[in-house]
């Protein structure tokens, strides 16, 4: 997967260098609609072989809120501009920069919070072969993850028992059919806002 790292550093690099504009006037905005709390989001995820790593992100959430790790649609704790950055996936710019150290990849498994790699399982813990990813199958897969665990009566429940099982196959999957181009075309599709 050599030329997968070499895509991975070379387009983050160019990507933050060509999207400081907008990542400057994304940062502005925070600042301004919610000046209280910090503009980037640092959380630890769970990296490939299980390895901790900081996640950056723009915040999109108020500060100080005691909710799960599962974020829902429409809950009071996204903040009206957060909404419009989660929406159009503005929010994880910065983690071009976890792609540029080495810590992701743009295609790859959605990194959970520590806990979930505790629950996989005999042949599905080689899903932390893989970096995660800024996009990847399951994400195109659940785009419309925060919509549909609203839907739920239990948002938490069902993301433990289907949601998440869900999308281990799926990723499980994308590592055993890996190849350069189907990454491609992952990326193409995310930025079009497609199905695969």
């Amino acid at each position: 997967m050599l030329i997968k790292l070499i895509f991975d550093r070379l387009f983050s690099f160019f990507g933050l260098f060509f999207l400081c504009p907008i990542l400057f006037i994304v940062a502005f905005l925070i600042r301004i609609k919610m000046p209280s709390g910090p503009i980037i989001f640092k959380q630890k995820r769970v990296g490939q072989h299980g390895r901790l790593f900081i996640m950056y992100k723009f915040r999109s959430m108020t500060m100080n809120h005691s909710g799960s790790s599962v974020s829902v649609q429409g809950e009071s704790r996204i903040t009206p501009l957060g909404a419009k950055l989660r929406k159009y996936k503005l929010d994880e710019l910065p983690e071009l920069w976890n792609v540029l150290i080495g810590d992701m990849s743009f295609v790859g498994p959605r990194p959970d919070v520590p806990g979930y790699a505790d629950k996989l399982e005999g042949d599905n813990r080689r899903m932390l072969l893989l970096k995660p990813g800024i996009t990847g199958p399951a994400s195109l897969k659940y785009r419309n993850e925060e919509e549909l665990l609203t839907q739920q009566e239990n948002p938490q429940k069902y993301n433990d028992e289907v949601l998440f099982p869900d999308k281990v196959r799926i990723n499980i999957e994308y590592l055993d059919n890996w190849s350069f181009w189907n990454d491609i075309k992952i990326i193409i599709y995310t930025i079009l806002g497609k199905d695969l």
